[in-house]
């Protein structure tokens, strides 16, 4: 199972995962203004690719920016692709 850890401060903040409490990936924003963030990285650890720990990060912030009211612009190839192969995730984009 992947438990996903969400940090955040005034002008960044992370989402990363764990696998059996074992580190396993790690999705990296940055703040644009009160209403918005850009999600600049993601990795994961070697070990854990093809696992889905990269869409369970994504999900986590989608999650997160709908029940606060934020937009996602997605910066990253990862988050980047992600968005445009799920249409149910277009709800949180910067348009």
């Amino acid at each position: 199972m992947i438990e996903v850890k969400q940090n955040n401060d005034e002008k960044h903040g992370s989402f990363e995962a764990f696998i059996d409490g074992k580190h396993a990936g790690l999705m990296t924003y940055t703040w644009a203004g009160e209403e918005r963030f850009i999600i600049d990285h993601t990795e994961v650890e070697e070990a854990y690719n093809g696992k889905g720990v990269g869409k369970e990060m994504l999900l986590a912030a989608v999650d997160f920016a709908r029940k606060s009211n934020k937009k996602i612009i997605p910066l990253c190839p990862f988050a980047k692709a992600s968005f445009q192969k799920s249409e149910e995730l277009q709800d949180v984009l910067v348009n």
